[in-house]
């Protein structure tokens, strides 16, 4: 892959792009997951066909093997959610597809966490197995002529798995001897590829602080029926943990983003979400503060637009 940016990297922003290189480590999140369904064999499309008379041609169709809203099922979703939402709120963005980075401080607790969620993974996929019969009986009833007992597996114990790894992303050291010309060439790819990481984390935080701003806003002001509407505390929890994760992650590299996340976390400092909805005075400043941050984030999301990357061939 070739990458170069439309414009000159500052020195400013060199230097953001190596401390961001030299305080990370990128990291990958690999999940094994089975198909839930399976499409229709041709025979069995022209029989679906034939029941409205179309075209099997063009009809595209598929059964669904698996109730994927039964107990276990879902408690084994739940933890393939829990494992992408770690993996993200640890780390920040990179341009390279499925790759992510994390602060090298942190990857002994990723580590930790992650191999506690394989455990409970590995638990939850046992009761998915102990309930397979279940699952395969209830499809034979539902699929009626579409089932086909080969479609399911005599255990589900092998068909999920969740992993990681640490990818370079760095030129590799013997480049340095076998050509330092070319090892030249690699370290600026990499500057350029950190660069653009430092953007995309701007705006990455910059975009969920504006929604998490818009969506608290919208629910404080104004009223349904001639009463205020109704939020949930997460509207206000979430934005704690923004700036929790924000103050952990955040390199420093954007003035601004830095004041406005401030700004926002003095409107909501203290604030109880039970506040918000016995007190309208509250309910109303508070309101009023985020959307004058939610005005600025507008403005800084629209002056500071995302450099252009192009990426070459792979």
């Amino acid at each position: 892959m070739s990458t170069t940016l439309d414009e000159p990297v500052t020195e400013n922003q060199a230097t953001h792009a190596a401390r961001l290189q030299a305080g990370t480590t990128a990291v990958r999140l690999h999940i094994r997951w089975p198909g839930t369904r399976k499409s229709l064999s041709r025979d069995q499309k022209q029989q679906a066909a034939g029941a409205f008379d179309a075209d099997s041609r063009t009809l595209s169709a598929a059964k669904r093997l698996f109730d994927t809203s039964h107990p276990s099922f879902r408690a084994v979703s739940a933890i393939k959610t829990k494992a992408g939402s770690l993996w993200k709120g640890m780390t920040l963005p990179y341009i390279e597809p499925g790759v992510r980075l994390l602060r090298r401080g942190d990857v002994s607790e990723f580590d930790d966490r992650m191999n506690t969620i394989r455990d409970e993974l590995a638990e939850a996929v046992d009761e998915l197995d102990r309930c397979l019969s279940e699952l395969v009986d209830q499809a034979r009833c539902q699929l009626g002529h579409l089932f086909d007992p080969a479609d399911y597996p005599a255990s589900m114990s092998d068909l999920f798995a969740l992993a990681w790894d640490f990818p370079s992303v760095t030129p590799p050291a013997y480049l340095r001897t076998v050509n330092p010309a070319v090892y030249e060439q690699e370290c600026q790819r990499v500057q350029a590829k950190f660069t653009e990481a430092v953007e995309l984390a701007e705006q990455t935080f910059a975009e969920e602080l504006s929604q998490l701003v818009s969506h608290l806003a919208e629910r404080l002001a104004g009223s349904v029926d001639g009463k205020p509407k109704v939020f949930r505390d997460t509207a206000v929890t979430n934005l704690t943990e923004f700036f929790e994760r924000f103050q952990h992650l955040n390199i420093g590299s954007n003035e601004d983003l830095d004041q406005l996340v401030e700004n926002a976390r003095q409107v909501i400092n203290g604030v109880n979400p039970q506040d918000l909805r016995d007190r309208t005075s509250l309910r109303d400043r508070v309101a009023c503060s985020l959307t004058q941050v939610e005005s600025s984030l507008d403005e800084l999301m629209t002056d500071r637009p995302r450099r252009n990357i192009i990426r070459g061939p792979r």
